[in-house]
């Protein structure tokens, strides 16, 4: 029988956070492949955990990956762990988890820490539903596409950035969403946690006084129902009140359809529309 790959989630700061279940799983599996080798001994040597281990990283991820799933067809089961966080969220494991998906292999998850969503819980922002965008595109026209796809978001966005991009993307993100409230969160689950809450145009001008350091999460309002409503009354109004009523009256609609339509769309009453309509006439 074909072994199984376990998701096991390391600890992004705090080495507490560290589940039984996965010490458990990472002292059981025949090998352990870790995004990054050399910083997942230091984790191995605390918990004690002697299993052999293997470098699995995007530079490799497909010819290591054929391997690591030759191995798993061949029984062993196999513990992947990334450089902190949930393996696969933002890292070469969903190519991993692909491949033994399609070779029929069983893949489940030992859950703990994850960036993304520790930032989401305590930002104070809405967490019912977001849009996770990890790190934006390093290639400038993608990552204004991607900017631009969320430019009508009305989840909350959660974002990576590494210190040294950290203004640039936050302006980047005021001038193409505008100035939004957002969550500044750095340093999770250790010590000097900061959760700095502000404007997109308050946290540019913090950090270019204060130099940013360690890995961060931003977490973005998205767009209110409010202004999507306001833009879109504000393009109905750019048409004539009577090429308004025109568009409803040649898709079928009675006159006082068409009107209690246009109503809606501009925000006004019904008879104002009425009032409008009589002295254009």
């Amino acid at each position: 029988m074909a072994g199984t790959l376990y998701l096991c989630a390391t600890p992004i700061g705090n080495l507490e956070d560290m589940t039984f279940r996965c010490v458990r799983t990472l002292k059981e599996a025949d090998l352990i492949a870790a995004e990054d080798t050399r910083g997942s001994i230091k984790l191995l040597n605390h918990f004690e955990i002697k299993t052999p281990m293997t470098s699995y990283h995007e530079y490799n991820k497909i010819e290591k990956g054929r391997k690591l799933v030759e191995r798993l067809l061949g029984g062993e089961d196999i513990a992947l762990i990334t450089d902190a966080g949930t393996p696969g969220i933002s890292d070469p494991g969903e190519e991993l988890v692909s491949m033994c998906h399609e070779a029929g292999i069983t893949v489940t998850a030992v859950p703990g820490a994850a960036a993304c969503v520790t930032a989401l819980t305590i930002s104070g922002l809405s967490t019912r539903r977001f849009a996770f965008e990890a790190f934006l595109p390093a290639d400038k026209k993608e990552r204004q596409r991607v900017l631009e796809s969320l430019k009508d978001e009305t989840r909350t966005i959660v974002i990576y950035e590494a210190p040294h991009r950290l203004i640039r993307t936050l302006g980047a993100l005021k001038e193409v969403l505008g100035d939004r409230q957002a969550a500044v969160c750095k340093e999770l689950t250790k010590r000097h946690e900061t959760v700095f809450r502000a404007t997109l145009c308050e946290a540019i001008a913090y950090y270019e006084e204060h130099e940013p350091r360690g890995e961060y999460v931003l977490i973005i309002e998205g767009k209110s129902q409010e202004e999507i409503l306001k833009e879109e009354q504000g393009r109905w109004e750019e048409l004539a009140l009577t090429e308004h009523m025109e568009l409803y009256l040649k898709n079928g609609l009675s006159k006082k359809d068409a009107m209690k339509q246009v109503a809606k769309d501009r925000g006004i009453g019904k008879r104002e529309v009425y009032q409008m309509l009589l002295e254009q006439e």
